[in-house]
């Protein structure tokens, strides 16, 4: 990848500002670890998921074997999206609805899930992890399932008694980070069965190592996965986040490493380039080292690790996080 003189002195800049945060406390990291199941599973769609009539999907949950002894979860062929609540101690009138990755294959359950889930209940945000139909499963919405489920999310969210509805934050880790990014630019896109209009749209946006562009620097799997192996230059601006931003989206917030040659880094300069166009207010972290991948759980001990803690501060100063 070819990165210009200018971003590479953004880079630079961004970099040395992240490793000068100290890392978040180890125990505060321990407890987002540990394994513990949601409060309460709650399925998106009570009389089946809509456009099931061709369908491929079975679902299946696969348990990945990891160095860290730490549970590792994956569901392929989801046919019963769903969110998955932790419910905080102490809440603080927030709600974050966390939209894991899998590179539109599966859906991460622990990793890019649960672990931060729990860390955001422990700061009093009311978290739900995403469940998501995948696109190559052939369901009637095709490359929109997704975001038809997403969009279904944040309606049922702030539907909840005593949910906050200028207090919802959603947050996208890698190819979770495009559908958040769907989210973000086309919450309004009339994709409800029932023709609901209330409100899908976020309050704030949180974009982690995020897929977003479908050219020449995207994620080729996840490309592929979303809209074939030889998609129209059509489909590939459309799908292509950092060209959908718009003035009535909500502030976002991105968060990448420099050394992440799974996802470039390019897709969160982009994207962030694309909100400076739309004039939205937003942040960028980009950290010199992490990879892909970090969630929470391969940040020990690295200025990556400050990365939740970061997000959270953001969010608060825009009124969404107690």
């Amino acid at each position: 990848m070819q990165i210009s003189p200018d971003r590479r002195a953004l880079l630079a800049a961004l970099s040395l500002s992240a490793c000068a945060t100290a890392p978040a406390p180890v125990n505060e990291l321990d407890a987002a670890l540990r394994d513990s199941e949601p409060d309460e599973f709650i399925p998106l769609w009570q009389e089946g998921a809509p456009g099931a009539t061709n369908t491929t999907a079975m679902e299946e949950i696969v348990e990945r074997p990891n160095d860290l002894g730490l549970r590792d979860r994956i569901v392929r062929g989801v046919r019963t999206p769903a969110l998955s609540l932790f419910r905080p101690a102490r809440p603080d009138g927030s709600t974050l609805l966390i939209i894991p990755g899998g590179g539109y294959r599966h859906v991460v359950v622990d990793k890019e899930g649960y672990e931060a889930a729990r860390w955001f209940a422990s700061r009093g945000v009311a978290a739900y992890v995403l469940r998501y139909r995948l696109p190559g499963d052939h369901w009637a919405a095709g490359p929109d399932v997704q975001l038809q489920d997403a969009q279904r999310a944040m309606r049922m969210i702030r539907a909840r008694p005593g949910v906050d509805g200028a207090r919802v934050a959603a947050m996208g880790f890698s190819a979770g980070g495009h559908v958040a990014a769907m989210l973000a630019t086309r919450f309004d896109a009339p994709l409800a069965p029932d023709g609901d209009t209330s409100s899908a749209r976020p309050d704030i946006n949180c974009l982690i190592y995020p897929v977003i562009t479908m050219g020449s620097d995207g994620h080729a799997g996840s490309r592929s996965y979303l809209l074939g192996q030889a998609p129209s230059a059509d489909m590939v601006a459309r799908y292509s986040m950092e060209q959908q931003t718009r003035p009535d989206m909500s502030p976002t917030v991105l968060v990448h490493s420099a050394d992440d040659t799974t996802v470039l880094v390019s897709n969160s300069l982009a994207m962030y380039a694309g909100l400076q166009r739309a004039g939205v207010r937003g942040e960028l972290h980009v950290f010199e080292e992490g990879g892909h991948g970090f969630g929470l759980r391969f940040t020990r001990g690295k200025p990556v690790a400050a990365w939740p803690a970061l997000v959270h501060a953001w969010g608060r100063k825009h009124g969404v996080f107690g």
